[in-house]
């Protein structure tokens, strides 16, 4: 079968240099081999992130298994593709012109000339504003463009239930991200609240996973408080190595914007190649530590193995 494609960057070439031949291509190099990637955070016991640690500092087994690291880098020098997604239905409509302030800020941050963005919105249909793109200006018009779907859309849009929030994660995720090498992370601003998709939360999770996707899952309290959404919110982040935060009075949404763009300038890129060489497609788990006991990795749980294409 095609083994899946790793981007590495300069730093990586002289590691793989006695092992490929082919010549350097400016700042990335593509080589297919069967490589897990692994992105984590790295955070002491203060909650402050911690950005000089090495290969040798890490611990990575798959079901258990000790596996070797083979590239490591620190991910600030990879590109990105980030994917907004953002709930315009009823109950956490009346925050859009902040969402939208606060999300332009932090492409206009992170965003550099290699990266790349998507934007959309949805409620009761899932609607991509802006597909991927590296022009800044058409993710700013995008962003401007957001506003509380019509009731009454055509026929073949297909509108279903109230707020689709698990089938805009696996549709983002299977159709726009699931091909993109490099890092990727989905950003979410919603009441967590699903009440109509036709995909459940393990389904959304599971697409995450396969797409290799960091979810950042931004929880605004809608209009009937409630504790489930935030939550659910939290259970969808977490397997993928991202996380979840709540709006509040204390913690401003512009201000998770900005702790979730640290975080991404502080992340470890880890590859390794399984000791399990099985195309079953099975799901593997995932634990990554360090050599220090005080120090919080922050990573995906697990991710879902290669299957080998179907006998003709």
């Amino acid at each position: 079968m095609t083994a899946p494609r790793l981007v590495l960057p300069l730093a990586l070439c002289a590691i793989l240099a006695a092992q490929e031949s082919p010549p350097l291509d400016e700042s990335v190099f593509h080589v297919d081999v069967n490589v897990v990637n692994v992105l984590c955070t790295v955070r002491d016991w203060q909650g402050l992130y911690v950005r000089d640690l090495r290969r040798e500092d890490f611990r990575i087994r798959e079901d258990g298994k000790p596996q070797e690291i083979r590239y490591f880098t620190r991910e600030t020098r990879l590109p990105v593709t980030v994917a907004l997604l953002v709930d315009v239905s009823g109950s956490v409509s009346r925050i859009l012109s902040t969402e939208k302030a606060a999300a332009s800020l932090f492409f206009a941050e992170v965003l550099r000339p290699r990266d790349q963005a998507l934007v959309a919105a949805f409620s009761h249909i899932v609607s991509v504003g802006q597909a991927l793109t590296s022009d800044l200006a058409s993710i700013h018009r995008a962003l401007r463009a957001i506003a509380p779907f019509d009731l009454n859309l055509r026929p073949e849009l297909d509108p279903h239930g109230g707020t689709l929030l698990y089938e805009a994660v696996k549709q983002v995720c299977d159709r726009s991200l699931a091909g993109v090498s490099g890092r990727k992370a989905m950003v979410i601003v919603t009441d967590g609240l699903d009440n109509g998709s036709r995909v459940t939360a393990a389904s959304a999770i599971q697409a995450a996973q396969r797409a290799d996707t960091v979810v950042y899952a931004i929880h605004y309290q809608g209009d009937e408080p409630s504790a489930e959404g935030e939550l659910a919110l939290q259970r969808l982040s977490e397997p993928t190595g991202g996380r979840s935060f709540h709006v509040s009075a204390l913690r401003p949404l512009d201000t998770i914007f900005d702790t979730i763009r640290e975080e991404m300038r502080s992340q470890y890129a880890i590859g390794y190649v399984s000791t399990n060489r099985a195309h079953d497609g099975s799901y593997r788990r995932l634990s990554v530590k360090t050599t220090h006991r005080t120090l919080k990795v922050q990573a995906r749980q697990g991710y879902y193995a290669p299957r080998a294409p179907a006998a003709r």
